[in-house]
């Protein structure tokens, strides 16, 4: 075992609640964890307005209401820089010179702080520790480039860590549970230890995988000789739905529903 490993399995162990079928849930209801964000930070603003290297006071006025077009049409252009953006080519100008110069780089800013505080609300949901230590460092320094460090590089590396630590959590449970399906490809994200498999692995890849190890537990449910007919009638009704929320939620807690 490497030690990395070890050492989140030691995070996940700490994590571990007492009743160990409750691994990250993945039941359509409330207290649903939500997919972390997949961001694309919006379009930063250009250091030289034309893409040449010439100052913005060396610019002609048509080179500057250029400049200004080509942010209003780009794709990935924040609301805060489309606004000041149609500010600015409606005004003097000043004013587009000044939106060249700084204006878009503090609208840029705005754009950045509610792109890492909608981070930070998906993480608080999802209880990723990392995540919103980093999230919360960035929106305190309030400084353009901290927001922009946080998105393009600090947000990535801070969601892997908890992945990571959730993957290990599963693949603690699992373990505990005698889930195989589960243990296999947990331990497959962990070895991988990429992005990429993490990720995948925590929000689709779990929840597939245990639906199997439910599936295959639940039909063991049906070779004790003393069950009921209303434990076999609701088995064979969960089998028949089939489906990772209905499977799960009978394997935790249905099944204890069950009058014997």
């Amino acid at each position: 075992m490497r030690p990395t490993r070890a050492a989140m399995l030691v995070a996940a162990t700490v994590l571990t609640p007492a009743l160990l079928f409750t691994a990250p849930a993945f039941a359509a209801d409330a207290s649903t964890p939500t997919t972390p964000v997949t961001t694309t930070p919006a379009t930063a603003c250009p250091d030289v307005s034309s893409g040449t290297g010439t100052p913005v006071d060396e610019l002609t006025d048509d080179q500057v209401r250029a400049a200004i077009q080509d942010i209003l049409t780009d794709g990935n252009a924040g609301a805060g820089v489309l606004r000041e953006a149609d500010k600015a080519l409606s005004g003097t100008a000043e004013d587009m010179r000044a939106f060249l110069e700084t204006g878009c780089r503090l609208a840029q800013a705005e754009d950045d702080s509610v792109a890492v505080a909608h981070v930070l609300a998906v993480a608080t949901q999802n209880g990723d520790k990392r995540v919103i230590k980093a999230a919360n460092a960035a929106l305190d320094a309030n400084t353009p480039e901290a927001l922009r460090a946080f998105l393009e590089t600090g947000y990535a590396r801070a969601q892997v860590e908890d992945d990571s630590v959730a993957v290990a959590h599963i693949l603690y449970v699992a373990t505990q549970n005698g889930d195989k399906r589960v243990t296999a490809e947990a331990n497959a994200a962990l070895d991988a230890g990429t992005a990429e498999a993490l990720s995948y692995f925590r929000w689709t890849g779990y929840r597939l995988a245990q639906a199997e190890d439910d599936r295959v537990y639940i039909i063991h449910m049906l070779t004790d000789p003393n069950i009921s007919d209303a434990m076999y009638d609701a088995i064979q009704a969960v089998l028949d739905d089939g489906s990772p929320e209905a499977l799960r939620y009978f394997r935790t807690v249905g099944q204890y529903e069950i009058d014997s």
